[in-house]
């Protein structure tokens, strides 16, 4: 494809979603110069930040939400277990744990090489996205804050993919 028909398409992906956060009420933000949007969502206990941004180049669309702490350097090692063991129940998206600077984030992207996407896909990443950072904010938070052990964490975590 040419680039004016990658950023063509890009920008009707990112004017879609925009479209469909208006239509369901959904308060953002938006940055049009990178086709991006953020806004906040309130699960059972901790409040949860998500991006969204549209990537002509790679004709990908990708949520982030970037979970609400910083591991200290004394649990990063247990944080990036903590993080592989909740990715492996997972079925979409992945968390990841940057070493360096502590921060942990959920992931979740699609394509829209060849494709028309549009609001069904749009509700169906940020239902998912809430779900599995709702699920998992405050027990990652837990580890990290040394109120729940690793052990337990994965502990828990066979016992949950189990039923």
């Amino acid at each position: 494809m040419s680039l004016l028909t990658d950023l063509t398409k890009a920008q009707k992906v990112y004017d879609d979603l925009c479209a469909m956060l208006d239509k369901n009420g959904i308060k953002y933000h938006k940055n049009e110069n990178n086709l991006s949007i953020g806004f906040f969502a309130t699960g059972e206990d901790i409040p949860m930040e998500f991006n969204v941004r549209v990537d002509a180049g790679r004709q990908l669309i990708s949520l982030y939400s970037k979970l609400p702490f910083t591991v200290p350097d004394e649990k990063k090692n247990d944080m990036a277990v903590a993080c592989c063991v909740a990715g492996c129940g997972l079925w979409d998206g992945s968390f990841d744990f940057d070493y360096e600077s502590g921060e942990m984030y959920y992931r979740m992207t699609a394509s829209f090489i060849g494709s028309d996407i549009g609001e069904g896909l749009f509700r169906y990443m940020i239902s998912m996205a809430g779900k599995v950072v709702d699920r998992y904010n405050d027990k990652l938070l837990a580890v990290c804050k040394g109120y729940l052990s690793l052990d337990d964490f994965i502990k828990e975590e066979d016992t949950e993919k189990k039923d």
